[in-house]
């Protein structure tokens, strides 16, 4: 291994050259809190937008933006930020984003208008999806085998907390920094904690030396762009009627999409870099399905805190605060057990998977059930058991099925991978946080309690889950059946002598 005096380490790309970095473990922890704080800002802005609307004088419309803008941006940014990583620094782009996102956080609290405000929200969005995809491909840079699984343990940890923990800490922040203007301090708390992350950064961050810069695939990146742009826009505008306005970016997407497919197929059958490989779905073992498995989980888990929130602060009175803590015993159960079951994955594979959907789809069940039909005043005590339960069974899926999923994707691959996993899970929380306040408003709106509302929206949350257990279920079943044929994997492909084309 080569050392930098710069700051940080040089590793080589090859698999076989692999040497641990001693300060892995310590910049494993630099980039979960900050892949923490870019997670945090998609949920925690939530429990604010009252206060917002109202100091800014906006309208529902445009404070709406200030939470789909930057799911939007951050959506938008991850497969090209991923590739960029790979074919450059992952070092370099993740230092540069991070600095962006605290850069774009202090802009946001210091926003003196609501339009300045969703400018400064899209653009601090941008700044976390280029960071996201570093971080998953910074584990598959400095770690092997079992630290592997381990340390795709935190980052799974990481991913869940933050979506559960996000209204709890929102709720925190406004009750410490009451007043008028104390919404602002959602924004500034990332800004001490994002410099600090920087500057550790420098310091422990391995670098990736590259012989070349190499092929930037723009015509892909404007086909996947625009693609996911038309997917999602009438998602994070479903509050204001986007689905019905604009229902042909659905299919006008779709076909974005599959001429982004067809694309890649091309460049790749030319011996030239895509954007995204897609070799990764056809010969990377588990990429596929772990993909459609949190693809789906997320449609079912990520519009589970909006409706939460709208039952307890709506429906029962709760502060924001108050409504926060409700479901904390879900954010514990997912925090202790993705850390525990991403030293178990090596040993139990896609069971763990398995047995963790159904553990929340159990689990959430069993809360709809006490939330509606026990005595209202005992109701959210009875559902903190199984709640837990839930978020055990979270904490199963979320951190295995990323490890599965790109654990066996050759490291110069990791970004663009790493960056697709996690915009198919966007595209998820896009349709779950559209569909289930869609579901609950609904039966509001024909006469129903918010008690009612509230089992209805998690009975459709459980479909996109059950989905998952299925799909999760039949790789688990045809890994039972007996070892999979290897295929090549791309990196296997490009070392083939008998292979003239070189990815």
């Amino acid at each position: 291994m080569t050392r930098s005096v710069a700051g940080g380490r040089h590793q080589d790309a090859p698999e076989a050259g692999y040497e641990p970095d001693p300060n892995r473990w310590r910049a494993l922890w630099v980039t979960l809190v900050a892949g923490f704080m870019s997670l945090l800002d998609v949920t925690i802005v939530a429990v604010a937008l009252p206060t917002v609307q109202r100091d800014l004088h906006a309208s529902p419309a445009q404070v709406q933006w200030v939470v789909s803008g930057y799911a939007l941006s951050f959506g938008l940014a991850l497969v090209t930020a991923g590739r960029l990583g790979d074919a450059l620094d992952r070092r370099r782009i993740f230092l540069l984003a991070l600095s962006g996102f605290v850069l774009f956080s202090a802009a946001c609290g210091a926003a003196p208008d609501i339009t300045l405000l969703v400018v400064a929200r899209l653009a601090q969005g941008l700044a976390a999806g280029f960071m996201a995809p570093q971080n998953s491909a910074l584990i598959q840079q400095m770690f092997r085998g079992a630290e592997r699984g381990r340390a795709f343990g935190f980052f799974g940890a990481t991913v869940g907390l933050s979506a559960a923990t996000g209204p709890v800490t929102g709720g925190v922040i406004l009750a410490l920094a009451s007043g008028p203007q104390g919404w602002r301090w959602i924004f500034y708390v990332n800004v001490p904690i994002g410099v600090l992350a920087v500057l550790l950064g420098r310091r422990l961050l391995p670098r990736t030396r590259r012989s070349g810069r190499g092929h930037l695939d723009v015509p892909g990146i404007l086909l996947l762009g625009l693609g996911v742009l038309a997917l999602m826009y009438p998602l994070v505008q479903a509050d204001s009627g986007g689905i019905g306005r604009v229902w042909w970016l659905f299919p006008a997407g779709a076909a974005i999409l599959g001429g982004f497919a067809w694309w890649q197929r091309r460049l790749v059958a030319r011996g030239v870099q895509p954007l995204l490989d897609p070799r990764l779905f056809t010969t990377v073992r588990g990429y596929a399905v772990g993909a459609g498995v949190g693809t789906l989980y997320f449609i079912g888990f990520s519009g589970v805190w909006l409706v939460f929130a709208l039952f307890y602060q709506h429906g029962l009175g709760y502060s924001p605060l108050r409504s926060g803590l409700a479901v904390t015993p879900f954010a514990l159960g997912s925090a202790g057990s993705s850390v525990v079951a991403g030293r178990l994955v090596d040993r139990f594979g896609r069971l763990l998977t398995v047995c963790g959907l159904t553990a929340v789809i159990v689990g959430l069940g069993g809360t709809a059930l006490l939330l509606r039909l026990a005595p209202l005043g005992i109701a959210p005590w009875a559902a903190v058991p199984v709640l837990f339960l839930a978020g055990v069974g979270s904490g199963s899926v979320v951190s295995p099925n990323i490890t599965m999923t790109l654990r066996d994707v050759p490291v110069r691959m990791a970004g663009a991978a790493g960056g697709a996993l996690q915009t198919g899970q966007r595209l998820g929380a896009a349709v779950g946080t559209a569909a289930l306040p869609g579901f609950f408003y609904l039966v509001l709106g024909r006469g129903g309690d918010y008690r009612t509302a509230l089992a209805t929206a998690l009975g459709a949350a459980l479909v996109g889950m059950a989905a998952s257990l299925a799909l999760a279920a039949f790789d688990w079943q045809r890994d039972r059946r007996g070892p999979r044929p290897h295929r090549k994997c791309p990196d296997e492909v490009a070392n083939d002598p008998t292979h003239s084309r070189q990815i």
